[in-house]
């Protein structure tokens, strides 16, 4: 165990100031001091550490993408662009705010999506290398192909959602019924409607290749995930359930749908990169 001269332990303080100095992308970040040799084991009080390190990484990429959204004119022409969809049903759509800080809290769910998009590289690198802490030299080569990978992906499932799913979606809510009552929505229901589908797509996207890398650093194996299958597709619409905020089925098999697709993909991925297992 490293140590100072004295023959104390690391201090956490100390070891803090020297991770605000390291880059987002730290080719072999060592929380707890010293040299990890390639494909060792961590302790707890390590592990610790090594969470600590990635999720700070993790929460300062997402606000440093968020400082770009705050630009009134940047946020707001974002705003118009998560409405486009309503008014594809709706051209007259102007949602309303009945309460003082709504507009604001609005603003800043949109700058949050934003942020998280524009770190997702960063957020993704930190999260495999955490599950993955002890990488040898040859499986860190697969660490980045992965990152950007995953981030386009990400960057796929938003569009999926706001092309594809939004507008059907948008469809059916804002006309049904229209005859007995207007759709009048607030801002902030409407946009926390649309950034949870457009996150959720965005996430759902990535397992494929998320999975194909934990595969291929021996964390899951595909036989374990085919036999799971079952499972999964009830998952795949309880998640649906739960992050639509909707009941209508339309929008549950919308999002659920491809949730299941997605992971037999994963599956695939998985087989071919550990297929001789």
């Amino acid at each position: 165990m490293d140590g100072t001269a004295d023959g104390r332990g690391t201090d956490p303080v100390a070891a803090g100031g020297r991770l605000m100095v390291a880059s987002l992308f730290d080719p072999d970040p060592n929380p707890a001091g010293g040299q990890r040799p390639e494909g060792g084991e961590m302790t707890l009080l390590e592990h610790l550490l090594e969470l600590r390190y990635r999720v700070t990484w993790m929460a300062a990429a997402v606000v440093i993408g968020m400082m770009g959204f705050f630009v009134p004119n940047v946020g707001f022409k974002v705003i118009g662009w998560l409405l486009a969809p309503a008014r594809q049903s709706v051209p007259d759509f102007r949602p309303q705010f009945i309460e003082p800080m709504e507009n604001i809290a609005a603003f800043f769910r949109v700058a949050l999506l934003g942020g998280v998009t524009v770190a997702m590289p960063v957020i993704v690198y930190h999260a495999m290398r955490f599950v993955t802490p002890a990488l040898t030299r040859q499986e860190k080569q697969w660490v980045f192909p992965i990152v950007f990978g995953a981030s386009m992906a990400f960057l796929g499932g938003v569009a999926f959602g706001y092309f594809l799913i939004l507008p059907f979606t948008l469809a059916f809510l804002l006309t049904f019924g229209s005859d007995v009552a207007q759709a009048d929505w607030r801002i902030g229901n409407y946009i926390d409607f649309v950034t949870r589908i457009l996150l959720v797509m965005g996430l759902v996207f990535e397992t494929p290749l998320i999975v194909m890398g934990l595969a291929r650093f021996k964390v899951v194996y595909w036989r374990q995930l085919l036999n799971w299958w079952r499972y999964a597709v009830i998952l795949a619409f309880v998640i649906a359930a739960v992050v639509t905020p909707t009941i209508d089925p339309v929008t549950q098999t919308l999002v659920g749908g491809p949730i299941v697709v997605l992971y037999f993909v994963g599956i695939g991925l998985a087989w071919i990169v550990r297929r001789k297992r």
